[in-house]
């Protein structure tokens, strides 16, 4: 499957894979910025994509950030539906207590998967089939 990209920056660089067969798609920053511990910031990539119909892009956090300095993405996954065209920006939040993280041009800051989605249909009906699990939610597996 191919996915088109386009350029809104001199600066900004085409997604990349670190390795064959990695899943995500790496993004990076098209601009500099400075997150204060406990601070959120908008870091655009300069460039926009044409995600398939039929498919959903999402937004992942990188493992590395997240463990070495405590950079997440707080709407994660962000979603990117097949018909939006602006540039996609990476909101990134500094958990860190202590330090503040400096984004450069070209680092990585988020992965996008693009991914096949079914297209469900929502149908209003008066009850819902029975299930071993029924209404037990959150902590009800015990583990």
């Amino acid at each position: 499957m191919e996915l088109r990209v386009t350029r809104l920056r001199e600066e900004a660089r085409l997604p990349t894979r670190a390795h064959e067969g990695d899943a995500g798609l790496d993004l990076h920053a098209a601009e500099a910025a400075r997150i204060e511990p406990g601070e959120r910031a908008s870091i655009g990539t300069g460039i926009a994509v044409a995600i398939p119909d039929g498919h959903a892009g999402l937004v992942l956090p990188r493992s590395g950030l997240a463990r070495r300095h405590g950079i997440t993405i707080p709407n994660a996954p962000g979603l990117i539906d097949s018909g939006y065209r602006g540039e996609l920006t990476v909101l990134l939040l500094n958990t860190d207590r202590s330090s503040s993280f400096e984004v450069s041009p070209g680092e990585r800051i988020a992965q996008l998967v693009v991914t096949p989605f079914a297209g469900a249909e929502p149908v209003e009906v008066e009850d819902l089939d029975e299930t071993a699990r029924g209404l037990a939610g959150f902590g009800s597996s015990g583990r």
